[in-house]
């Protein structure tokens, strides 16, 4: 099997010239938990066997918990070897065009520790059902910009795609464990290496586990999101709500912000695509929270294919609860001694600004872990089609509640010499998986109340 293929066909360009793209056939489905995964990964291992076969993934008593956080269920594993400056050109095969210039940026300091591959990813049996029925039915409509015939699934649009922007979608609509709560911290720290936290309360509902959504309103929801700014104190109280559609040409997203000091809510058109992150420094913009998030209509999306990286993978090290947010930011990036690289089989997809269109970044490429269908690395560059900031999110499995996730990601401006990590909780309470959620607690009015300092 060759490492890269081409998949992206005249074919496939002609049907997402058209109204809808067609689901795949019942004898293409009936391929999910068979030749493939359940989600649509190859379930064999590649031919040398440095990628092992797919059996089902960490079990949910992988490891013990600690207060609640999860530790690593390959705590005694070494790094088969260490990708440095010095012989990243040896590897170059298998790792990406920003990793290449983080090595650039950073000869003395970055580094790739690289472990023996485990395919940790496991979800419930209902998401696996859920990813089949999305194959047959779900559609793209017009332009791309949201989904047809998807809410009797919800999750995973296409687990078996036929063009980038399905592969998108895919990592838009994974699963992230029904309703979730976590408090989590963000820095940007300069390039001496001192840094500001930021912390967060963050929300996130889905319309399958809130039992008091209206239905019709039920119809064109993917997600509400609630963010809240608990330190520090100049910041603290500030609210972010977010409703987003499945259907953007139809229902662009809606988002209000209330601003604690002058006790306000207010619409916040700004929060979308490349308006400015929470808090961030001007380091993120809004559609990279998530490493890609929000309408992916700005965009032509070409999938390139399928290879073999190095990526952040089972990164139980450097999330661990027994270290310091001190212990992981370092000057330029993050600890590399802390973080553990395996080669996983990734899908490749390119984005490139359509005529007349904005946004920063004229050109976005991004490496979709198989397993998960979560975006893992990425490269974005400036209007002058120059690499400009370099993607990381360091995958781990939350074992007991079967939902690939990640511990954190990180952002690095590889010309200035700063980064931002976000979604880092080493320090704070476990996550929530599973809460019950309330429409209520998501309307605009709702917003005063969860801003209390």
């Amino acid at each position: 099997m060759k490492t890269t293929r081409k998949l992206f066909s005249v074919l496939a360009l002609s049907l997402l010239a058209s109204s809808v793209m067609a689901a795949v056939s019942p004898e293409e489905a009936a391929k999910l938990g068979t030749s493939l995964t359940p989600l649509g990964a190859e379930k064999a291992g590649n031919a040398d066997g440095t990628i092992p076969a797919w059996t089902g993934g960490l079990a949910t008593d992988a490891a013990p918990l600690k207060n609640g956080h999860l530790t690593n269920p390959f705590k005694d594993e070494q790094p088969k070897f260490i990708i440095t400056a010095q012989n990243a050109e040896e590897y170059k095969d298998k790792l990406t065009a920003g990793q290449l210039a983080m090595f650039k940026r950073y000869p003395e300091t970055y580094k790739i520790r690289v472990f023996p591959t485990h395919r940790t990813s496991a979800l419930p049996d209902q998401m696996y059902q859920a990813a089949k029925t999305s194959a047959q039915k779900t559609e793209l409509v017009a332009g791309g910009n949201g989904l047809a015939n998807f809410t009797d699934s919800r999750y995973y649009a296409f687990p078996i795609p036929q063009n980038g922007l399905e592969v998108i979608w895919n990592h838009i609509t994974r699963y992230r464990g029904q309703n979730s709560r976590r408090n989590i911290v963000q820095a940007t720290p300069q390039t001496d290496g001192s840094y500001n936290l930021v912390h967060f309360e963050d929300e996130a509902a889905y319309p399958s586990f809130m039992p008091d959504l209206d239905p019709e309103r039920a119809k064109n929801i993917l997600l509400f999101f609630k963010q809240r700014v608990t330190a520090p104190s100049r910041l603290a109280g500030n609210v972010l709500l977010v409703h987003d559609s499945l259907d953007q040409v139809k229902e662009p997203r809606q988002a209000w912000i209330y601003n604690a000091g002058q006790r306000r809510v207010r619409r916040a058109p700004q929060v979308a695509y490349d308006g400015p992150g929470t808090a961030s420094d001007g380091m993120r913009t809004t559609d990279n929270f998530d490493m890609f998030s929000g309408a992916p209509d700005r965009y032509d999306w070409t999938l390139v294919g399928k290879k073999e990286l190095y990526i952040p993978y089972n990164s139980y090290e450097i999330s661990s609860s027994d270290i310091k947010y001190s212990d992981v930011i370092k000057a330029g990036h993050v600890n590399q001694d802390l973080a553990r690289y395996e080669l996983h089989r990734v899908w490749e997809i390119e984005a490139n600004l359509k005529s007349g269109e904005r946004n920063i970044y004229g050109k976005r490429r991004f490496y979709v872990d198989e397993d998960s269908w979560s975006i893992v690395e990425s490269e974005l560059y400036d209007g002058r089609g120059q690499l400009w900031r370099v993607g990381e999110a360091h995958m781990v499995q939350y074992y007991q509640h079967q939902v690939p996730s990640y511990a954190f990601e990180a952002l690095y401006d590889v010309i200035s010499g700063r980064y931002i990590v976000n979604g880092m909780s080493n320090e704070e309470k476990p996550h929530e998986f599973g809460y019950k959620a309330s429409a209520r607690d998501f309307t605009p009015a709702a917003l005063r109340n969860a801003g209390v300092r």
